[in-house]
């Protein structure tokens, strides 16, 4: 199953347009790719075809990542300015959840999106694999109320 499978069977589950989900995905895993450490990371993305394309899509650390997408303004701003100075680490997932909180979406609609990518990542690339990206990022565990 590759990440675009796991993206339309999210969809379809939590009635979110594909578009959307999307880009919940690929935020998602851009904050997992900039706050996993080496090997593990790897791992994971290896097994699901497409994953890393799609975090390098949608990468919560590039110029500009929290302000497109109606997260602009002062909060933009701030979330931004916040999240690089809190260093690469803790800025992924201040800035991934300012383009989450922009998609559109209420926190209840991003926390099911995350925790079906969850289950299905797990389905996909083995729950062995999941965990351990999962338990190097508390913090976005927390997030999306796993």
């Amino acid at each position: 199953m590759d990440v675009q499978d796991i993206i339309y069977t999210i969809s379809n589950k939590v009635d979110i347009d594909p578009t959307t989900m999307e880009k919940v995905v690929g935020t998602i895993l851009s904050v997992l790719q900039h706050e996993m450490e080496g090997t593990s990371a790897e791992a994971l993305f290896d097994k699901l075809p497409g994953s890393l394309q799609l975090a390098e899509k949608y990468d919560v650390m590039a110029a500009g990542a929290t302000s497109g997408g109606g997260g602009g303004g002062l909060l933009g701003s701030l979330t931004s300015a916040l999240g690089g100075a809190l260093g690469e680490k803790t800025g992924a997932l201040v800035n991934g959840f300012s383009q989450l909180q922009a998609s559109g979406l209420s926190l209840d609609e991003i926390q099911k999106a995350g925790m079906e990518l969850i289950e299905q990542a797990r389905k996909a690339a083995g729950p062995k694999a999941v965990d351990q990206a999962l338990a190097q990022v508390p913090s976005l565990k927390s997030q999306l109320g796993l």
